[in-house]
Order: structure tokens, then C-alpha cells, then sequence
């Protein structure tokens, strides 16, 4: 896989946005505008069917910087963003959206395809992580943190299981049928948050996930609301999580 190379930057109420690409992936990276000194990086995955810089994604990315000068990175998974989809990608999309046209539970097609995107993936990150702590500001010794629900946790778990740099790690609403063997060889200090009235993984498949990590601090957050209503304050209560295990002090109030 080719070096990282910086495309555009920009900058605007502190933070620094650096679009980059990976070879033929790409991604971008989010930065305090005023640092001086090395920071922590917290690599972020995106959900399904978005992008790297989904509102979600930018909105995240942002609060981390400015709440806890944290460096911030996301790249487009296989199939997604500015990537091509393969002929694989597309039957199992197709497959899924007959499913759910017919109302029929979509939670077995997204657990077979989010696997196979996850084993495309992994390398992927890996790579991007070595390039990332290569760069000045960020450098080899950092802690490392991992952000990710949906998609994100289907690629993560296996990611941070196999990543020792990732000491710390945030995931949610997903499937345990894939990852909880995965999960088992996780022992970082983990959020997990799941929606208590999600149409699409019922309470008792989030609560199995959870319970497969097998770290000493994990913390489980149990919303009220469907599958798409994820309260924004979980993303202040990630801030603090990272915050706390990245060795920064939160900046603003959350």
C-alpha cells in the first residue's frame, strides 16, 4: 500500500481538516489548529451506507479535537464513499434492499456483508494507522483510541483485536453473531451503547455483544429509542471516555 499523501486542507473554528489518500483509499484527518505538541489519535469507522465525512462523522471528529486536542481519522470503507463497489457489493446491497422493501429482517444480510467488508478492511486500517503515526504530530509512541457503531463496530472489533497500538475503544449497534468470538480477545477499556427499542437488533443481541468483551472496564450505555435515534450526548459521554483514557483533559463542557 502507497504512503499517505495530503490532497486539500482547510481550517475553520480550530480545527484543521487534511483530506488524504492511502493508495487508492481515501480518507481524512482532523487536527487542532494550535497544537504544538504531539497528540493522542483516535481512528473513527463510519456506518453503513455513508461515507468518512458524514455529518455524523465531521460532527464527532470535531468535538474530539476541540473538547480534547485529539487528533481524528476516518477512511471510506470497501464499497463506500468515493470507493467502487465490487460485483460482490452490489448483490449483497440489491439483496438487502429487496429485504427491506419486503419488510423482511435486513439483520442477516448486514451481519454476512459487514463481515466480508471487515476482512477487506482490517488490512486497510492497519495500514492507514502505520501511516498516520509516521506523521510528526502524531508519532509512534501516542496512545491510540478507536470510534465506531454500525459498520464501524463490524470493522473495529476484528480491527482492534488485532491491533495492540488501540488501547482504548468505542462501539455499538451491532450484531453479536460475527464478533463476539472476535470479542473475546478484546481487553481494552470499552463503551458500548445500544438502542433499547431498535427495530432491526433486538435488546438481547446488543446485551450478548457487550458481554462477550472480555475487558476488565467496560461501560454499557442503554438508550430508549429505534435503531436511527442515537441521543447526541453519546457523543460527549465518547469525548470523556477518550479523554480519560488517552491521557487529555477535556477542554469544553460535555
Amino acid at each position: 500500500m502507497n504512503s499517505l499523501r495530503f490532497t486539500t486542507q482547510t481550517s475553520s473554528d480550530g480545527v484543521v481538516e487534511r483530506d488524504f489518500t492511502l493508495g487508492e483509499i481515501p480518507g481524512v484527518l482532523w487536527s487542532p489548529a494550535s497544537a504544538a505538541d504531539r497528540a493522542p489519535l483516535v481512528l473513527m469507522g463510519h456506518g453503513g451506507g455513508t461515507h468518512r465525512k458524514w455529518p455524523a462523522m465531521t460532527g464527532r471528529a470535531r468535538l474530539l479535537v476541540t473538547g480534547a486536542g485529539l487528533h481524528v481519522a476516518c477512511v471510506d470503507a470497501p464499497g463506500h464513499g468515493e470507493r467502487p463497489r465490487t460485483a460482490h457489493d452490489e448483490r449483497e446491497i440489491a439483496v438487502m434492499r429487496r429485504a427491506m422493501a419486503a419488510g423482511e429482517p435486513v439483520g442477516p444480510i448486514v451481519v454476512r456483508y459487514n463481515a466480508h467488508l471487515a476482512e477487506r478492511a482490517v488490512p486497510e486500517w492497519r495500514a492507514a494507522l502505520d501511516a498516520l503515526q509516521r506523521l510528526p504530530e502524531i508519532g509512534p509512541e501516542g496512545p491510540v483510541g478507536y470510534y465506531g457503531l454500525n459498520l464501524g463496530t463490524a470493522i473495529g472489533v476484528p480491527f482492534v483485536a488485532a491491533e495492540p497500538r488501540v488501547t482504548a475503544a468505542v462501539f455499538g449497534l451491532h450484531w453479536p453473531d460475527a464478533l463476539a468470538g472476535t470479542a473475546r480477545r478484546i481487553t481494552v477499556p470499552i463503551e458500548y451503547t445500544l438502542q433499547w427499542d431498535d427495530e432491526h437488533i433486538p435488546r438481547e443481541a446488543g446485551l450478548a455483544l457487550f458481554d462477550a468483551f472480555a475487558s476488565r472496564e467496560k461501560t454499557l450505555h442503554a438508550n430508549a429509542g429505534r435503531h436511527k435515534e442515537l441521543p447526541r450526548f453519546e457523543a460527549d459521554s465518547a469525548l470523556r471516555f477518550f479523554a480519560r483514557h488517552l491521557g487529555r483533559t477535556v477542554m469544553t463542557p460535555a
